[in-house]
């Protein structure tokens, strides 16, 4: 059966501020044929960002725990063995990954989507993704109009979806995120977007999710058939990401928005060291430097 048509039917079927001590975790078998993901999953004590939000991912790879007295979300769940990492992050914290009652995704490649089935598997929580993303997560890899098709490793399947559509709502208790579609890297991105108090204070907080232009060998973002929109799709979501009421900036891999020089200033300035009005715009302009790059190299081509 074409690829396209397998996908096409199981979207129908989907659709009906300070650091503490790391907790010991479980080990699980690393990545195959992935150079780069060892480094991705080194270890990161957790650590509170503002309000109810927390850093519970590891080193490379973000994932943020927004809490409720009703119940907790979790945005993106890493890599296969970044899933142990992540409950002990949780752990530490002092919440319990029992009382995760929503996943989210932000698209569905191994670094972010790997560790989900395991975190569900050990929450019983509702997986949310997008309707491309979703089909990804169900089949533990990316379809053919994903700039990396053939390019990353497999990774456990995740059942029991709900789809996320741009502007979806999604609550657990207070905690109301919303979804926004910001496709490019993938025909399928997700950045989500809430708000967290601190007393009477109040911030927008961004979680946003990869937008640089990367691809498997012989893949032109200017010309490919498989994903002819993806230029107009990246551009499309420098400008979603720029617009948004953005406060603190959470990227799908930290160092992209200067988690740790931000983490480190924090031992001094406290939260205030992870706000930045100017963190999305400045994002997305690195991001826009890339693809401009990109497109340039391919023109050579």
């Amino acid at each position: 059966m074409p690829p396209t048509l397998t996908r096409a039917l199981a979207l129908a079927l989907l659709a009906g501020h300070g650091s503490l001590a790391l907790a010991q975790a479980p080990v699980t078998p690393p990545t195959p044929g992935c150079d780069i993901c060892a480094t991705w999953n080194a270890d990161q004590a957790p650590f509170r960002i503002f309000g109810n939000t927390y850093y519970v991912g590891v080193k490379g790879l973000s994932s943020v725990l927004v809490t409720s007295p009703q119940g907790h979300v979790l945005i993106d769940g890493g890599l296969p063995e970044s899933a142990p990492k992540i409950i002990a992050n949780i752990g530490t914290l002092g919440f319990r990954i029992e009382d995760v009652k929503l996943i989210l995704n932000s698209h569905g490649h191994i670094d972010h989507a790997g560790g989900l089935a395991e975190l569900q598997r050990r929450s019983n929580a509702l997986v949310a993704a997008s309707p491309s993303a979703a089909l990804d997560l169900a089949s533990g890899e990316v379809g053919p109009d994903d700039p990396q098709y053939h390019a990353l490793p497999k990774y456990p399947p995740v059942k029991d979806m709900r789809l996320a559509r741009d502007g979806g709502q999604f609550n657990v208790g207070p905690v109301n995120l919303t979804a926004h579609a910001t496709p490019g890297h993938t025909p399928g991105g997700l950045s989500w977007t809430w708000q967290s108090c601190d007393g009477p204070r109040c911030l927008n907080m961004v979680y946003a999710d990869s937008l640089n232009a990367v691809s498997r060998p012989g893949f032109k973002f200017s010309a490919s058939s498989e994903y002819p929109n993806a230029v107009a799709d990246l551009r499309r979501s420098f400008e979603t990401l720029e617009k948004l009421p953005c406060d603190v900036l959470i990227s799908a891999h930290p160092e992209a928005a200067q988690l740790w020089e931000r983490l480190e200033a924090s031992a001094t300035a406290g939260s205030d060291a992870f706000v930045d009005p100017q963190a999305c715009r400045a994002y997305v302009a690195a991001a826009r430097t890339v693809l401009d790059s990109r497109l340039e190299q391919e023109k050579q081509q």
